[in-house]
């Protein structure tokens, strides 16, 4: 496995951003949340005048050995049949991708079903899914590496192809499970990272569900232990489009591509990265804090703040989506709004007389 070439922008343009943005025609920090993200994307790209070129969403799937075993509500023939959808063009990701003319593919990281040659899809397939990891490992070494490359190398192609802007989704089903014990053993225990706390009910468990999974999960933990290096982690618990996630936000990183965080899997996978690079952080704007209670976990870890909070729990990539116009009006404020010196604009507050 190649080293990953990443460093946080260079600081230097900080000062000359933050001017800008401070001579708009508006009260100093009004649009809020917005400035700083408009900051982040210039800082990101080292210009005054930034630019999204290409945004693209990716949604990477896999199937889980420990979903046979029950911990999903869902049975696993569900996540192949849901990238059927994905390509036939009727999911939620594709109804938010088309109302935003945002481009999206989907990579196969590895599903139990064999799609063929597909237009949209990129079969980038390690394994027919992992190990059920309650009784061995999820996957091998050998597996894993594969898997981070293959995710750098989609990232990387996408750069040459001229995007600079990748939204992130996933779909496989028991996935929130391997996002559970991911964020367990990465985060830290002064953040509440128990497994109690950062196991929820997933694609919708009733309570005996929600009790079997975290008991299941327990299991697992008393097999695999709670290591904390990223790598031996992604062997013991991950998924396999996990491990292609996190190598993707890593090649991102590489060539300084802003990325689109979705929700609680997303950034399992984010968390990996993290681990093995941390100036990753610089690169991603965190769409939405979901339903998932290891979400908030996670957030709080990552001292990172989400763009919006809806509710959601679907995955897909469509958080990211969602959150793209807000992403756009940062870009769009900081490079068309007037400022008080081309609009004549008095600048000067009124003082009492």
């Amino acid at each position: 496995m190649k080293p990953y070439a990443i460093a946080s922008p260079d600081p230097l343009l900080s000062a000359a951003i933050q001017h800008k943005i401070d001579r708009k025609t508006k009260p100093r920090g009004a649009l809020g949340r917005l400035e700083g993200l408009a900051h982040q994307i210039a800082l990101l790209q080292q210009t005054l005048e930034p630019e999204l070129r290409q945004p693209h969403i990716v949604v990477f799937a896999g199937d889980h050995g420990a979903a046979r075993a029950g911990v999903s509500a869902y049975p696993q023939d569900v996540t192949w049949q849901m990238v059927e959808n994905f390509l036939a063009g009727g999911a939620a990701i594709n109804v938010f991708t088309r109302q935003l003319g945002l481009d999206l593919t989907v990579v196969d990281a590895g599903v139990n079903h064999d799609f063929g040659k597909r237009p949209g899809l990129i079969d980038a397939k390690i394994a027919p899914g992992t190990a059920n990891y309650i009784e061995e490992p999820a996957m091998s070494a050998a597996q894993r590496d594969a898997a981070l490359e293959r995710g750098r190398g989609v990232a990387h192609a996408l750069a040459d192809n001229g995007c600079n802007c990748i939204g992130l989704g996933e779909m496989g089903i028991g996935n929130t499970a391997s996002a559970s014990l991911l964020t367990h053993c990465l985060v830290g225990a002064e953040h509440d990272a128990e497994l109690y706390t950062v196991t929820g009910r997933g694609t919708g468990l009733d309570d005996p569900g929600l009790f079997r999974k975290r008991s299941m999960l327990a299991q697992a933990l008393q097999r695999g232990g709670r290591p904390h290096d990223p790598l031996e982690v992604l062997v013991q618990y991950g998924g396999l489009e996990i491990a292609m996630m996190a190598g993707a936000i890593l090649g991102a990183a590489e060539r300084r591509m802003l990325v689109l965080v979705d929700g609680f899997i997303v950034t399992s996978a984010v968390l990996v990265a993290h681990a093995l690079a941390p100036a990753v952080l610089s690169c991603c704007v965190f769409a939405h804090r979901s339903q998932e209670p290891g979400h908030r976990v996670q957030l709080d870890f990552l001292q990172a703040e989400p763009l919006m909070e809806l509710d959601l729990r679907l995955g897909e990539g469509t958080g990211a989506a969602l959150a793209f116009p807000l992403v756009q009006a940062a870009v769009n404020f900081i490079n068309e709004m007037a400022s008080f010196e081309s609009a004549g604009v008095s600048d000067q507050a009124r003082r009492p007389g």
